[in-house]
């Protein structure tokens, strides 16, 4: 019987050491769509994705609406934590209890 040695391999491109992985991505190609937009850190070039950004299609109008219902869905947030907070005071008690508790309990003399 032949030592294993002598035995050819089947895929030589998958044992041979000197043909790296991005030898043989770089020759074959990009094989999907994530491949083919490598960004420049990856350090091959990739063209810029074509279209514009997920605001680029907005009109001015549209940007100022948008702006202006995040701005009241923000102030509507602000005031029900603060409205909450008023409310159940005891939440909060409760809370600093807990917390002084907490560190109690890990503390070494």
């Amino acid at each position: 019987m032949p030592p294993p040695e002598a035995e050819a391999p089947a895929n030589t491109a998958a044992t041979a050491p000197e043909n790296s992985v991005a030898e043989r991505t770089a020759d074959a190609g990009p094989a999907t769509a994530a491949e083919a937009e490598v960004t420049e850190v990856t350090g091959r070039d990739a063209a810029p994705r074509p279209g514009p950004g997920p605001q680029g299609e907005l009109s001015p109008e549209e940007v100022r609406e948008h702006l202006r219902r995040r701005a009241i869905f923000l102030r509507e947030l602000a005031e029900a934590r603060e409205l909450r907070r008023r409310v159940t005071p005891h939440r909060s008690r409760r809370a600093r209890i807990h917390a002084a508790l907490r560190r109690r309990t890990f503390r070494i003399n």
